[in-house]
């Protein structure tokens, strides 16, 4: 059993948490800002094919990282080390390139898009798993700063707005990519083969859902739910970096900082909606719709993956991938179901309240399943003591698993 943490160095721990935690925000305004600058760039219809085309890259991004980072976190088996591979950077780093030559183009961008957030969703991925929190705050000041600067050359109509957004990502990637003293461990394969189906099944839902959207309620819908998903994605911040550091091992601090930065991040929100910032980012396909009730409900949608996330990454962690992909596979059908009811119901608030219930049912499956191994656990382990076997599996009863 480890032993408790000095107060100072647990504060200062905290304290770092919380710096890599708020980074997150440089990743979640890369989709936001791609919307903003594409709104004054790009015709209605061209801003339709990318509002779907930032949830695609965002897709291939999950892929990516399943691949490369989380597979490796969930074999259990090895040291579950995690590196930014060069191949990865080099490709980023030339897309990125590539956008910043060429004028403008909608279906270049959308191309370009899959690889550019791959690049950030591993890169972050990586120095939040292995605690490189120095130089992820200096990557994640690059992406902020070229957003930043993209956007507001938006604003002024200006052609080359798109540059200093991909800029941004190209000089991080090249920070997230400066070499460690460790190696990456080898993913198991059938666990990486797990992984993998399980983050292709979940992920596949949002741009599907979207290009329905696309079809059945045309181009303003499609970019009003991409920008709602990508505003609600600040919540997604803290849960991404709960469940990165959860994946590694339990940790109550991470749990009730991510917990409270969630807190912080609707509030932030509302504001943002009242004082009409979004509507200046995003223009017409904000203020031409009713939005506080569709955002209020994306926000609870996205807060509800709190109570999902400890249980879920209890279960990866034990090793339990087999489980939790055929979890995932049946909530995921549910999740699709429910919001498919809300796109019938024609009304982009149905649509984040049928995600909504879902989220909530998706927590109750998975903290029944974790009780039910913990529960296993400790059977097996009171079988192998009245064997008098002392060499029971560790992982079967896992500290800190039930909090």
């Amino acid at each position: 059993m480890t032993e408790p943490m000095p107060g100072p160095i647990r504060m200062r721990r905290a304290a770092m948490s919380l710096i890599t935690l708020l980074g997150g925000i440089s990743l979640a305004v890369i989709p936001a800002a791609t919307v903003s600058i594409s709104s004054r760039l790009f015709t209605v219809e061209e801003q339709g094919v990318l509002a779907v085309a930032v949830l695609v890259a965002t897709f291939a991004g999950q892929l990516t990282f399943a691949v490369v980072v989380e597979s490796r976190l969930s074999s259990a088996a090895t040291e579950r080390r995690v590196v930014f591979p060069l191949w990865l950077a080099a490709i980023s780093v030339l897309t990125a390139l590539v956008l910043a030559i060429i004028p403008p183009n909608a279906i270049a961008l959308a191309i370009g898009l899959p690889i550019l957030i791959a690049a950030l969703e591993v890169g972050r991925g990586v120095s939040v798993a292995e605690r490189l929190d120095r130089r992820e705050i200096a990557a994640s000041v690059a992406v902020g700063l070229g957003a930043l600067i993209g956007v507001l050359a938006g604003f002024a109509e200006q052609q080359w707005a798109l540059i200093p957004l991909v800029a941004g990502i190209a000089v991080a990637t090249c920070v997230r990519c400066l070499p460690v003293t460790h190696r990456a461990s080898r993913p198991e394969p059938a666990v990486m083969g797990w992984v993998v189906a399980d983050t292709a099944i979940t992920g596949a839902i949002y741009p599907l859902l979207n290009t329905m959207i696309l079809a059945f309620l045309g181009s303003a819908d499609a970019v009003l739910f991409t920008s709602i998903s990508t505003v609600s994605g600040l919540l997604a911040i803290p849960l991404n970096f709960m469940r990165l550091r959860l994946l590694k091992e339990h940790s109550r601090l991470d749990i009730v900082v991510s917990g409270a930065s969630v807190l912080a991040a609707v509030v932030a929100l509302l504001v943002l909606e009242f004082t009409g910032v979004f509507a200046f980012v995003f223009g017409e396909a904000w203020t031409e719709s009713a939005t506080l009730v569709p955002l209020l409900l994306a926000c609870a949608w996205r807060a509800a993956s709190l109570a999902t996330t400890i249980p879920f990454a209890a279960l990866r962690r034990a090793g339990e991938v087999r489980l939790v992909t055929g979890l995932r596979a049946a909530v995921s059908v549910l999740t699709f179901g429910l919001a498919a009811l809300g796109l019938a119901a024609q009304s982009l608030s149905a649509v984040f309240l049928g995600l909504l219930v879902a989220e909530l049912a998706s927590a109750v499956v998975y903290e029944v399943a974790r009780r039910r191994r913990l529960a296993r656990g400790i059977r097996a382990a009171a079988a192998a003591a009245a064997a008098g076997d002392t060499s029971t599996d560790a992982a079967a009863v896992e500290p800190g698993g039930d909090a």
